[in-house]
């Protein structure tokens, strides 16, 4: 771990105003306030800790959120610290989940923590990040040290948890181990004497157990950074793989953009406030322009998609997709906002009707094949009209069926 030369760029109202923006809860702004002042008076940086497990090889923008509020602490000079739950990640964290997790194999949690560490860095300065791994720390732990931590936190606490306690409720089976998840989080901030802990509001047992601990160890309590869970495309659910919902950060350019494009204008407003780098008064000022109908929201979301695509790739591409989304998307009269769908593909290639059919636009295959025959499909703005026709894997596509039903297709 490095020491950062700390040099303000703000006074302690805007960095407080900067950092606050988008968080749901911090514990305690007052606490907060009195870190940022110690921090500039003795020339210190403020630690800023972030954990993630590697659960699953790709982050997503609903991981993002942290990270992006990991980058606004670097911008005002403080001293960010990646860690890799690559142990914790072996137990599973149970935060909102209503069974037991599957255990993942320290194979697949080294093979996740490889791409994030590369892709962190399209968002965070690799020059003012520190990564660690908890297992540095914890494969070392004896067991007589395990059981010393175990002793500052009571069965009874661990049961005033929201998902433990219906799970208990409901006598759904809770693991000795998952008891442990929050504790070794917490001990976390002990060993890297954390400041500041940023995680979402479903994290807000575990990141207070770390405040805990640190009394218990003599040191000065981390503040508690609570992110709210972005939603996913749908505007509903969280941003989910599993929910099919979500936007990776490491998918294609015009991938991105037409992912941002297709959602609808309240959650673009959403994805501003939580995504976007754009200040407090603009986005008042944009909220008032959309109210006002003095600016189309479409022009707003190109907007804000350029800047996503930008800030994972280059202005260049962003512009690039930009101009692939007119000349796909609006010359052939296709709505921004459409069905998502992902097909797997058995083979390379897929019977157009049998297609059609998956996505409910047809009862039948035969039925999908009078659409064809009718002159009502067609794929990317061409017209199909062979319906032996078979379809490649290929990337994201747009299917129309009549005037008015349009899905996205991203085969799999």
């Amino acid at each position: 771990m490095f020491s950062i030369a700390y040099k303000p760029r703000m006074n302690i109202k805007e960095q407080l105003e900067y950092l606050l923006r988008g968080s749901v809860e911090v514990i305690s702004e007052e606490e907060l306030e009195k870190k940022l002042e110690k921090s500039m008076s003795s020339g210190q940086p403020l630690k800023v800790k972030a954990g993630y497990d590697p659960t699953a090889p790709d982050i997503h923008l609903g991981h993002t959120l942290l990270i992006q509020k990991m980058k606004h602490f670097q911008d005002v000079g403080h001293e960010v610290i990646f860690l890799i739950g690559d142990f914790t990640g072996m137990i599973g964290d149970p935060s909102g989940k209503s069974a037991v997790r599957k255990k993942m194999t320290k194979e697949d949690i080294s093979k996740n923590a490889a791409t994030y560490k590369k892709q962190i860095f399209k968002i965070l300065d690799p020059n003012k990040t520190t990564i660690v791994f908890n297992s540095h720390w914890m494969e070392k732990m004896s067991s007589s040290d395990l059981i010393e931590l175990t002793s500052h936190y009571t069965v009874a606490r661990m049961l005033e948890r929201d998902d433990f306690h219906k799970r208990y409720k409901g006598q759904q089976p809770i693991s000795i181990h998952e008891f442990l998840y929050p504790l070794i989080q917490g001990h976390d901030s002990v060993v890297l004497k954390a400041d500041v802990e940023l995680g979402g509001t479903d994290q807000k047992f575990n990141l207070l157990v770390g405040r805990e601990l640190q009394r218990d160890f003599g040191q000065e309590p981390q503040v508690v950074f609570t992110m709210p869970l972005l939603e996913g495309t749908d505007g509903i659910q969280k941003m989910s793989k599993s929910l099919d919902n979500y936007i990776g950060i490491t998918e294609p350019p015009e991938e991105i953009f037409g992912k941002i494009m297709s959602i609808s204008d309240d959650l673009m407003i959403r994805y501003f406030e939580l995504l976007s780098d754009v200040t407090i008064s603009e986005l008042k000022k944009m909220k008032k322009m959309i109210k006002d109908d003095a600016v189309n929201p479409k022009d707003c979301k190109v907007k804000l998609a350029k800047e996503i695509v930008s800030r994972f790739y280059s202005p260049d591409e962003a512009d690039k997709a930009a101009k692939e989304f007119e000349n796909i998307f609006k010359k052939k009269e296709i709505p921004n906002e459409m069905a998502q769908f992902s097909i797997k593909w058995d083979n390379e290639k897929m019977w157009v009707c049998h297609l059609i059919k998956e996505t409910g636009f047809s009862k039948s295959s035969s039925e999908a094949g009078r659409l064809i025959k009718q002159g009502a499909v067609s794929i990317n703005g061409e017209k199909i009209t062979d319906s032996d026709l078979q379809i490649e894997k290929k990337d994201t596509f747009i299917l129309k069926i009549g005037k008015k039903r349009f899905a996205r297709i991203k085969p799999e």
